[in-house]
């Protein structure tokens, strides 16, 4: 039985409200396009008669007048609450409508993350201070929008002395963020939710571990949950990344090939691709043998998870739930070679009046399940 699925649409200046029926009624369709790099963007369309005053209303929020234009998207399947995606407007577009006198106004945005690359605040000094906690200390100032920091410690724990350096911030908080998510083989995005109005500011590893969402099933009659899945193989996506580590006493870096396999990143394929490119990380040089295998197997897990990779769609009110990105699904009935457990890559949500589909991207480091079951 297909699920009833309500959508919910907040919007406001900071502070994100529900809107009115008008407004809901105008709107035509909703795009949420959410990926593991990069930020959330979504599209919303709407189509309004030319002298309805939500036409001056967008304009005139989407200027220089009101700087901070919240949007929140949410559906509600099953009575349980999701939220695709907080952000904010970044500009508007107008078009003829579909009917005489009316107009199309179609909004778009991204994710918080967009308001993290508006000021720079270059020089800000950090003393002694490490990585993680330059992060949740610039996450912090933007509490007034609902951004909780969630930061994963990295092992470079190398506070800086005082006395010898301190570390200043470099450019905009958001890229001053990502660099040092990079420089350790981290990720950083915004995940919305739980609440209306909150999100979280993730700062950390790229986590593929954890329970798995239900199976996407494939020609399976009536329990299939998907309604088109193909796969692909590459093996030229596999890569053997090679750190150095300096040798104090001869002065000589020492070149270690690291595997692309880590705690947080096990294998997904049971026969990885044989690597044929290898791929040099000189920053590790500075730091310890330990510090310098670690940095390198998350950066190989980020380089060479990608070698088997999935596109489908779905239909969400059909199989009564969402897909989530940046979790594991499982997958049944595409052959023996690629059932088993995927890493969600990527996930654009489509809604209209009576529909709502999800085109999504899988990914993982091999052929053949390392599952030996899949939940349904």
């Amino acid at each position: 039985m297909p699920e009833k699925t309500d959508l919910e649409l907040y919007i406001g200046p900071a502070v994100p409200l529900p809107v009115s029926k008008d407004v809901l009624d105008a709107l035509q369709s909703v795009t949420v396009t959410t990926a593991g790099s990069g930020p959330s963007v979504f599209e919303l369309v709407f189509d309004i008669s030319t002298r309805s005053p939500l036409h001056t209303l967008f304009l005139l929020s989407g200027g220089v007048s009101v700087p901070i234009v919240r949007v929140v998207i949410a559906v509600v399947i099953g009575g349980r609450r999701q939220i695709l995606i907080d952000g904010v407007m970044t500009h508007h577009e107008t078009g003829r409508g579909a009917r005489p006198g009316t107009a199309s106004l179609t909004i778009i945005g991204e994710d918080l993350s967009r308001i993290l690359d508006l000021i720079d605040f270059s020089g800000i000094p950090y003393p002694a201070m490490p990585d993680f906690a330059r992060v949740a200390l610039i996450l912090a100032k933007y509490a007034f929008l609902g951004i909780i920091p969630k930061v994963i410690p990295s092992i470079l724990l190398d506070v800086p002395i005082p006395i010898e350096s301190i570390p200043t911030h470099k450019g905009k908080d958001l890229g001053y963020i990502q660099a040092l998510a990079d420089r350790v083989g981290y990720v950083f995005y915004m995940e919305p939710g739980p609440e209306v109005g909150t999100s979280f500011g993730y700062w950390g590893p790229e986590i593929k571990v954890g329970r798995e969402q239900p199976a996407l099933s494939l020609d399976f009659d009536a329990r299939s949950t998907v309604e088109d899945l193909s796969f692909s193989y590459d093996a030229s996506k596999a890569v053997l990344p090679i750190v150095y580590i300096h040798n104090q006493q001869t002065k000589v870096p020492i070149p270690i090939p690291v595997p692309d396999i880590t705690p947080l990143s096990p294998p997904l394929g049971a026969i990885p691709a044989l690597p044929l490119r290898i791929e040099p990380i000189t920053e590790t040089a500075k730091y310890n043998p330990l510090q310098g295998v670690i940095v390198g197997m998350a950066k190989a897990a980020q380089a060479s998870g990608k070698v088997v990779t999935g596109r489908g769609t779905l239909d969400v009110r059909s199989c009564g739930r969402l897909l989530e990105p940046r979790k594991l699904v499982g997958v049944r009935g595409a052959g023996k070679a690629f059932d088993g457990l995927y890493y969600v890559d990527s996930v654009k949500s489509i809604i209209a009046r009576g529909e709502f589909k999800q085109a999504f991207e899988l990914s993982r480091n091999g052929l053949l399940s390392t599952a030996d079951r899949i939940a349904a």
